[in-house]
């Protein structure tokens, strides 16, 4: 029952930081934008400070260092570069345009469906193993969503969205990480040792997401004292997923 309030609760709070795009309300875009690497950095570093400080260390723990681990990691990836594919396949369909926006932001709604619906499974999954890998977990998807979830803001306003509108469909459509939550904790009744599975797995999608999407990002940015700050807030971003260990 613990492990069902902690998971719902948490996908509440990640649901909720879709919200965060109210900040464009007041936030210029120019300044927003010129920051946002810096939120992508320190995403980067909790991601693969959470895959590697407290994800595989609990699936190594519960099954011992073996290959079904590594290739449960890899099918994390796996699926995570298909769902990425389908998303760019369907958004090269629908390039924007200024008199018909509307189609390449609905299909940025179902990309981050799918997305959130993930982030749920993983959210479920880190509590199959403990309450503070979970918390932790949580924590490091929270970071992630930040500049995701203003990024996904600015394209449903490019898309022909109103703000009030591109608030309230990011919210609807994070809360298919509910749904995640639900099938990942439900299914772990009734198959054995799922979690032996979903840990790594979620693992997988940590580090593809953390290698494929944010890093690159983070090399857009030149300049040497930005990059010094990026590097610094990506230790940083690792720094408190291993504070969380001690707490």
């Amino acid at each position: 029952m613990n492990i069902w309030l902690y998971s719902v609760l948490s996908v509440l709070i990640v649901s909720i930081i879709s919200l965060i795009g109210a900040l464009l309300f007041t936030i210029k875009a120019s300044k927003l934008k010129k920051n946002l690497v810096y939120f992508v950095s320190f995403s980067a570093g909790a991601l693969l400070g959470d895959v590697f400080i407290h994800l595989l260390p609990e699936a190594i723990k519960e099954s011992s260092l073996n290959l079904n681990i590594s290739l449960y990691i890899i099918s994390g990836i796996i699926v995570s570069f298909i769902v990425e594919k389908i998303i760019h396949w369907k958004h090269s369909h629908y390039p924007p345009r200024v008199q018909h926006h509307h189609p390449f932001a609905i299909m940025n709604l179902f990309g981050d469906a799918l997305h959130n619906f993930i982030d749920g499974i993983i959210i479920g999954a880190s509590y199959l193993a403990s309450i503070p890998v979970g918390i932790a977990t949580t924590l490091a998807v929270v970071f992630h969503e930040i500049p995701q979830e203003i990024g996904d803001f600015g394209i449903l306003l490019h898309g022909g969205f109103s703000k009030s509108k591109a608030l309230f469909f990011n919210f609807i459509i994070s809360l298919t990480s509910i749904a995640g939550v639900i099938i990942a904790l439900t299914l772990n009744d009734y198959i054995p040792n799922l979690s032996a599975f979903l840990i790594p797995f979620a693992a997988g999608g940590f580090i593809y997401i953390a290698g494929s999407d944010l890093i690159p990002e983070m090399h857009r940015e030149t300049k040497l004292e930005n990059s010094i700050m990026q590097i610094l807030l990506f230790i940083l971003g690792v720094i408190v997923m291993f504070l969380l260990t001690l707490i």
